[in-house]
């Protein structure tokens, strides 16, 4: 596998066990929905945002999986277990490390293959863009976890030992 894919492969993965983490320290179901004032967002629609993103941009896409993107309820949706998310969050795990892998050296250069947001990219540098934006949400998270639990146990997020392996 491309050093490059690999890098990304791993550093996606980590931020999905680190997001897994977070929602697994919520103490209950009701809390991952609320929002505060002046965020858009609660815990579960982020978490509904970034699995529907990379199944369909990494699976559908490149991975011709395809998932059907429904990014309206992504943000929309107001209840759910922690369960159905750690659930969608490990599916997208298996996605990303499923599709990935088989991906050339020749795809990462090439322009990927849908427009978004109207700019064309190379896909390489999508899919860095989509590992940070991963990483962004997975940040707001845990914010929005220790905001609303006024608990500041920290999930292990962005450890070094996880991708030294």
């Amino acid at each position: 596998m491309n050093p490059i894919i690999e890098d990304i492969q791993i550093l996606m993965s980590r931020e999905l066990d680190s997001l897994k983490s977070e929602i697994e320290l919520f103490p209950d179901d009701e809390i991952i929905w609320n929002v505060l004032p002046g965020i858009s967002n609660s815990a579960g629609n982020l978490v509904l945002h970034i699995c529907g993103n990379l199944k369909y941009f990494i699976g559908a896409v490149l991975g011709d999986t395809g998932y059907l993107r429904n990014r309206e309820s992504e943000f929309n949706r107001k209840s759910g277990s922690r369960t159905e998310l750690i659930t969608d969050l490990l599916d997208t795990k298996e996605v990303v490390q499923n599709v990935l892998p088989g991906l050339s050296e020749k795809t990462l250069v090439e322009i990927y293959p849908k427009t978004v947001g109207g700019i064309e990219l190379a896909c390489g540098r999508f899919l860095m863009h989509l590992a940070v934006h991963l990483s962004f949400h997975v940040g707001q998270v845990g914010y929005l976890r220790r905001i609303l639990t006024g608990d500041n146990q920290s999930s292990g997020a962005v450890s070094l030992r996880e991708i030294s392996k």
